[in-house]
């Protein structure tokens, strides 16, 4: 096993962290690979291994995003046009904060200040969809050609769905009080300490926010794991199943979560042979369409600004969970 292996297999997927686990299961008189202690053991595990991976990315991450306060990325984008400007909403999107309603603000933010509509697509697209800590965290459960893979294909959305909502011309459907809204020129004057502090702060703020959508997402997880038949779920969302990719992105709406809560959920999915493209749907679904989010959105853009966004990104999630699934189906 080569040094990249370990490390991945240790510091990301925790397989210490694993094995202690099934330990203590055996210790308290269950055996791991039954019904019961295999999800005793699925739930502790990951629990403890993502808020673990949680903290540290999130304080590590939100030190760096302390340097790109609203008005230094509102400066970043406003001298520039085109794709690239979209393409750099985008990738500006991935260190800001995790879920598509804390994203909401920014977004306003940024359509006071100016910025063309579809910049500002591409960034609320982004922000929900692809950050570094969901990078990581796909990583340890899956591999890095699917973490990677994600990342690419989040991104790819966020700029053509950007790109083609500014086509549009839509810029009359926001609300009239955005364009009224106050745009600051603060400085960031942050000193080492306040950063660290900031730091620290967001890391409390967002596990306190997303840890009920954890142990639901665990919960969900483990007993797909152990207790839903394989057989069930191969006639529900198998690779040869049409209907996979669409019933997986309409699961997906209703929920609010962010991807820390969906990861379990798809772990467990694709270990009862659930094609990769329909668990990228459904965990682009839940992130970048869900319901309360498009009811916050609703009260700053107008139906049919909001209809259009909706509209493009589901084609582009239907579109990439369809490719997924076809690519891996021919490759296996």
């Amino acid at each position: 096993m080569n040094v990249f292996a370990w490390m991945n297999d240790q510091l990301l997927r925790m397989q210490w962290l694993s094995d202690l686990v099934a330990a203590g299961v055996q210790a308290l008189g269950l055996d791991p690979a039954s019904r019961i202690g295999g999800s005793v053991q699925f739930f502790v595990y990951d629990v403890i291994k993502i808020f673990i991976l949680l903290s540290v990315l999130i304080f590590a991450i939100s030190y760096v995003q302390s340097y790109f306060p609203p008005e230094r990325t509102r400066r970043i984008l406003g001298g520039r046009s085109g794709i690239g400007a979209n393409i750099l909403g985008a990738l500006l999107g991935t260190i800001t904060p995790f879920c598509s309603c804390s994203s909401i603000p920014l977004f306003i933010g940024f359509t006071a200040a100016g910025l063309p509509l579809g910049v500002t697509f591409s960034f609320l697209i982004s922000s929900p969809l692809v950050d570094m800590a969901s990078v990581i965290l796909l990583a340890s459960i899956f591999n890095w050609p699917i973490a990677l893979a994600y990342v690419g294909v989040g991104l790819l959305v966020a700029i053509i769905g950007g790109t083609l909502i500014g086509k549009l011309g839509m810029e009359d459907q926001v609300a009239d009080f955005v364009r009224n809204v106050p745009v600051t020129e603060a400085e960031d004057t942050l000193t080492r300490a306040e950063r660290l502090a900031y730091a620290r702060d967001q890391v409390l703020e967002i596990v306190r926010k997303v840890w009920p959508y954890v142990l639901i997402g665990v919960g969900i997880g483990a007993a797909i794991h152990n207790w839903v038949p394989a057989e069930t779920i191969g006639a529900l969302l198998g690779q040869d199943k049409w209907w996979a990719v669409p019933v997986a992105t309409l699961v997906g709406v209703p929920m609010y979560a962010d991807i820390f809560g969906t990861l379990p959920i798809a772990e467990a999915l694709v270990g009862k042979g659930v094609g990769l493209g329909t668990v990228l749907a459904f965990m682009m679904a839940v992130t970048a369409l869900s319901l309360p989010s498009l009811i916050m959105l609703k009260r700053v853009v107008r139906l049919p600004l909001l209809a259009t966004f909706t509209g493009v990104v589901t084609v582009g999630i239907l579109t990439i969970g369809f490719t997924f699934n076809a690519i891996t189906h021919w490759f296996t």
